[in-house]
């Protein structure tokens, strides 16, 4: 006589099984792989704080002015996936009270338009598909890299044009949830130059000059979710001034603001997407595979008991007349 092998032992056994080795593949090959910078992405941040700007149609500089600026972050997905990098088209702009009941950035005080290219893994710059600017550098700018760690990084300046080295200032708290927090301070040195009438920076009979713009920042500050790399409230204090070529002393001031910051609803809006990026990447590095490794342990022992069971309950044919005699 055979013996019969329980189906429902069968099951148990290879569904724990299953689980074992989806566990560890959980945790170590499909968590790995989500944290990827995305390419879908569509975020809208906005900074509010007072100061001064020059006033074009005026010639003159305006202070004790309210001023926001204005960042959407659109994610190219076209070129993403052709390129098999991160592609973000960014716009900034740098509003009066004026120009922002106008909605429309070509009429902002300064409007900015780059494309910033990414590695999905690294987060470090790539220089194809049109990235804008193209000496882009750093390893911090409109995110950090994934699991952030308690140390100095480099951030990209875009109104310098170059590298900033940020501190780790220890952790902070954004609408009660905790992140890492960094900061620095620019010293005034110059970022490029701008042709303007002669007379602005006392050369009236120079006619049109290219006068130089001068950069400062008294205090940026981000800070950054630890798992994500998503910036939670950024702070800065910008200053652009112009000199005249080869000028030692600042002649008009363009854009200055001890402190421009995240709205309190931009902030609001970053928490709420770390905290679901971070269900998401808790879920398949954590949650899931401790589940399926208890799970897969449960079926597994169970499986086995109804086996060995099965095996003691089966009659033997030890003994037993098989001669067919009477």
């Amino acid at each position: 006589m055979r013996r019969s092998v329980s189906p429902v032992a069968l099951v148990f056994l290879g569904l724990g099984v299953f689980l074992l080795v989806l566990s560890p593949l959980l945790a170590w090959y499909v968590e790995p792989r989500a944290k990827r910078t995305p390419t879908d992405v569509n975020v809208t941040s906005v900074f509010k704080g007072t100061g001064s700007y020059f006033d074009q149609s005026a010639v003159k500089t305006r202070k004790d002015q309210e001023l926001t600026v204005t960042r959407r972050v659109l994610g190219n997905v076209s070129a993403s996936e052709k390129s098999g990098r991160a592609v973000w088209d960014v716009s900034q702009t740098i509003d009066s009270p004026d120009t922002l009941k106008l909605d429309d950035p070509r009429k902002s005080f300064q409007w900015t338009v780059e494309r910033w290219v990414t590695d999905r893994e690294t987060n470090k710059p790539v220089r194809c598909c049109g990235a804008k600017p193209k000496n882009f550098a750093g390893d911090a700018y409109l995110k950090w890299p994934f699991d952030v760690e308690e140390r100095d990084y480099t951030w990209w300046d875009s109104t310098l044009g170059g590298t900033v080295p940020l501190q780790y200032k220890g952790r902070a708290k954004v609408k009660g949830y905790e992140g890492l927090r960094f900061a620095a301070t620019v010293e005034q040195q110059r970022a490029g130059s701008r042709q303007v009438p002669g007379l602005l920076v006392d050369r009236p009979k120079s006619g049109q000059v290219h006068a130089e713009q001068w950069y400062s920042n008294s205090g940026l500050e981000f800070i950054v979710d630890e798992r994500t790399g998503r910036i939670l409230n950024a702070k800065t204090g910008p200053k652009m001034v112009l000199r005249a070529p080869g000028g030692k002393q600042d002649k008009v001031t363009l854009l200055q603001s001890d402190k421009l910051e995240f709205t309190s609803k931009t902030q609001r809006e970053a928490v709420d997407l770390a905290k679901d990026d971070n269900s998401r990447l808790e879920l398949v590095g954590q949650t899931a595979p401790v589940g399926a490794a208890a799970a897969g342990g449960v079926f597994s022992v169970g499986g086995g008991f109804l086996l060995w069971r099965r095996g003691r309950n089966e009659p033997s044919l030890e003994g037993r007349d098989t001669s067919g005699g009477a």
